[in-house]
């Protein structure tokens, strides 16, 4: 009986030693502390530095003399909060492997008790259990949680390229909207000229009061129209600092370059080309399609769990001086049901996850072609507005030769150049809704398509894999 009790508690023993128990470790979380952090968030962070080297961005010297859509793409996926939510989720997701990989562990349990026999008093024993998992399920299990991890990798990916679209949005409008306060002061000073030339010509009596009020209600609705500009730069601002992950005081001093800004991106985009680049590149597209994966696994998985799994274990006694050994065999018989309902859940799952895949390729393709048809009709009107705006520069050398000549007056000239105002600001509203629409374009297929900019985004990009280092 002694011996009996030595080997129980060594076998215990020597499998809690086998075990790596982890302990655990509080992680608080300090609201104020975690506000002075975002609050000290800064493009001159040195983390963020080692962070676009890793990206394929070295720099030579730091902090940045200019930030371009590129590097301010590295910046929001280093600094901003949803790809953080979506890196975790893929950790999770990993780290669900590792649970379908588990083996089910051994059970073992005894008993101690006696009887009021002489010859020996002690009755013991215990019963061990190892499961059998039969028909496949490890793997399928395995290959199911591997499937999901897929998804949730094609999620970050897709997250990536959310942030990107908003930087590149953002970035547009705060530089438009800084072009355009530009241009609306060279408007305002025009009609303020105008408005003085027109003064005193009334002084004179050459014209009458009414003319002189009219350009005076167009100089103040310049003056609003300025001022309103001035609002829409700080809100530009606010929006890029959030689209990037840091406080709006963490991009005071930081000068800003869009090479190709100013010029009408390139109308190289074929129907033909756009649509196979949705189907082949959209990031959901691809994502639906490991949903559909998912699924699959997940009915294969449902399937094999309809055959029953298997105990098997030793059943040791001690009664009245006697051992006694037996080999016991468990199982749970599949008699009132074959596991019917989750197979037929998880076919619906899957018929449900390819009606979505045929949803989302037919939305890709139907949104890159609006959107290229969008592209086009803004390259068209961009065009137009810069052949008026030539024929408004050539209208102010005229008037300027004029006055040079003098066959022209400063009233004239002021004219002339008024009008190149007015069509500039025309011009460029065009060609902001040009980059609009590029935009657009963009993500249709879900990938860069201008030159120099990122690589399309996937699960196994260097930035996103970067990031999670």
């Amino acid at each position: 009986m002694q011996s009996l009790k030595i080997a129980i508690l060594l076998c215990t023993l020597s499998g809690l030693a086998g075990c790596a128990f982890q302990k655990y470790r509080a992680k608080p979380l300090s609201p104020p502390q975690t506000a002075a952090a975002l609050e000290a968030r800064t493009l001159s962070d040195p983390g963020l530095r080692q962070f676009l080297a890793a990206g394929s961005r070295p720099s030579s010297s730091w902090p940045l003399a200019e930030w371009d859509l590129p590097s301010l793409t590295l910046a929001a996926f280093y600094y901003n909060p949803a790809l953080q939510i979506a890196r975790a989720r893929v950790a999770q997701a990993e780290a669900a492997i590792v649970t379908a990989r588990a083996r089910p562990n051994p059970n073992l349990s005894g008993d101690a008790g006696g009887e009021t026999a002489p010859e020996s008093p002690w009755i013991a024993g215990f019963v061990g259990s190892l499961p059998l998992e039969t028909a496949g399920k490890r793997g399928h299990r395995i290959t199911a949680a591997q499937r999901a991890a897929d998804v949730a990798r094609w999620d970050l990916a897709v997250s990536a390229w959310k942030v990107r679209a908003q930087v590149r949005s953002t970035l547009l409008e705060y530089m438009a909207a800084g072009r355009n306060l530009n241009l609306l002061q060279a408007e305002e000073r025009l009609r303020a000229e105008q408005l003085q030339l027109l003064e005193q010509r009334l002084a004179v009596g050459m014209i009458p009061r009414p003319e002189v009020d009219t350009v005076r209600m167009q100089h103040t609705q310049a003056l609003l129209a300025m001022q309103a500009a001035e609002g829409r730069v700080s809100q530009a601002e606010t929006s890029l600092a959030a689209a990037i992950g840091v406080p709006t005081a963490g991009l005071r001093g930081i000068n800003f370059a869009w090479p190709a800004f100013s010029q009408a991106p390139a109308a190289n985009f074929t129907a033909a080309g756009i649509q196979q680049d949705a189907v082949l590149n959209r990031l959901d597209i691809r994502r639906a399609l490991a949903d559909y994966a998912t699924s699959e696994a997940a009915l294969r998985l449902q399937i094999a769990r309809q055959y029953p799994d298997f105990n098997l274990g030793p059943d040791y006694a001690f009664e009245e001086g006697a051992h006694l050994f037996s080999v016991v065999l468990g199982l749970t018989l599949p008699v009132f049901n074959h596991n019917q309902g989750p197979i037929a859940e998880a076919k619906a799952r899957r018929e449900e996850m390819a009606a979505q895949f045929l949803s989302v390729q037919a939305e890709g393709i139907a949104t890159s072609e609006q959107a290229l048809a969008r592209y086009n009709a803004a390259l068209k009107q961009l065009a137009q507005a810069g052949e008026l705006l030539r024929q408004a520069r050539t209208q102010e050398q005229a008037a300027q030769a004029a006055l040079r000549a003098g066959a022209g007056d400063r009233v004239a000239l002021n004219a002339a150049q008024l009008q190149t105002a007015v069509t500039a600001l025309a011009q460029f509203n065009s060609l902001h809704q040009a980059q609009q629409a590029l935009g657009d374009l963009e993500n249709a297929v879900q990938r860069p398509l201008e030159p120099g900019d990122i690589q399309p985004l996937s699960p196994q990009s260097p930035l996103l894999n970067a990031a999670r280092r």
